[in-house]
Formats: C-alpha cells, sequence, structure tokens
C-alpha cells in the first residue's frame, strides 16, 4: 500500500466573498457555498479535477490546521489540459494578471516537458497553471 494522490489542502482567506468570485471568474466549482452562506457549513470548497481546496474563511477556527496558516501562505500548482496559449487567454479573459510565464518547468510528471505561468489570488496567493507539452 501507498499514499497515491491528494484529497485536498486546506488555506485561510481574509475575505471568503471576494475570494468565491475570483475562483468562479477562473471556472472553478465552489462547494459548499450556499450551506456556508446559510451558516449551515463553517466553510467551503474549490473543486480541482479529484482534489480540492478547503477555504478557512475569516472567523474559521478548527483545532486540525496549520498553526501558523495565514491569507497569502498557499502556493498552489494547477495542471492546465490545453495549450498555454488557451490557459493565456482563459485567466487574462477572467480579469486575473499573469505576472510570469510561460516558462519552461518541471512538474511532477518528471519525463514530461512543460510550462507554467503565475498569477495571484485576492489574497496573494501563488497560482500556477503547469501545461504539459508532450505525452
Amino acid at each position: 500500500m501507498s499514499t497515491v494522490g491528494i484529497d485536498h489542502i486546506a488555506m485561510p482567506t481574509a475575505n471568503a466573498e471576494r475570494l468565491i468570485e475570483f475562483y468562479k471568474r477562473l471556472g472553478f466549482t465552489i462547494n459548499d457555498e450556499e450551506a456556508w452562506r446559510t451558516g449551515e457549513a463553517n466553510a467551503f470548497s474549490i473543486q480541482v479535477g479529484n482534489s480540492k481546496i478547503n477555504v478557512h474563511p475569516e472567523g474559521y477556527t478548527a483545532s486540525l490546521r496549520g498553526p501558523t496558516a495565514v491569507p497569502g501562505s498557499a502556493d498552489i500548482c494547477f495542471v492546465w489540459d490545453g495549450t498555454a496559449e488557451e490557459c493565456r487567454r482563459m485567466v487574462e479573459e477572467a480579469g486575473v494578471e499573469i505576472i510570469a510565464g510561460p516558462g519552461p518547468r518541471r512538474g511532477a510528471l518528471q519525463h514530461r516537458n512543460a510550462v507554467s505561468l503565475y498569477a495571484r489570488d485576492p489574497d496573494q496567493n501563488l497560482l500556477e497553471w503547469m501545461i504539459y507539452l508532450d505525452e
């Protein structure tokens, strides 16, 4: 037996409404948004393929979390299923500034060539889109 993937990561936010709007513009699905809005859930998540990012809104308290987690401390790399140009266009059309890239990178699939481009979310978390170039 072995570890086979990542189910979720978690990150705090300083402004949940602003974060939800930002990730929706980029095409992500927000899980449990309505339950969070009505107070039935104390958090929500951003769906990323078969994984998710749990978001801890302002005022969120839990004993099982990183003791020094603060908004802006995440560095997340997404895998883009398309070309670098398509990814660049999607990010720019969402009104998000690309701060670097595309440039060559080495992703988790080390046997494949890749490029990445970078942006920041409203909490200043670093977002990277990895685009694999070959099979």
